[in-house]
């Protein structure tokens, strides 16, 4: 199982989901990836869409002030 990196600093919804659904279709199923964001409503957005797509969340944690990394298991 691979594991991958996506740092969508500096970037707003709706591109931050995007983006991830794109990295996400690079990976196999059961691989995982971490995705750090900056932008708060991301935090809650992303999870949402990716859960009703079928992915699996598997943390969401501040890392600092302002900046979460999010695990995601692809489906």
């Amino acid at each position: 199982m691979a594991k991958a990196e996506l740092d969508l600093k500096g970037e707003v919804c709706p591109f931050t989901f995007v983006k991830t659904k794109l990295k996400l279709e690079e990976l196999e199923s059961g691989d995982t990836l971490v995705a750090t964001y900056d932008h708060e409503p991301a935090i809650g957005n992303v999870p949402r869409s990716l859960k009703a797509e079928g992915q699996k969340i598997i943390s969401i944690e501040e890392i600092e002030t302002g900046v979460w990394n999010i695990t995601i298991e692809k489906a």
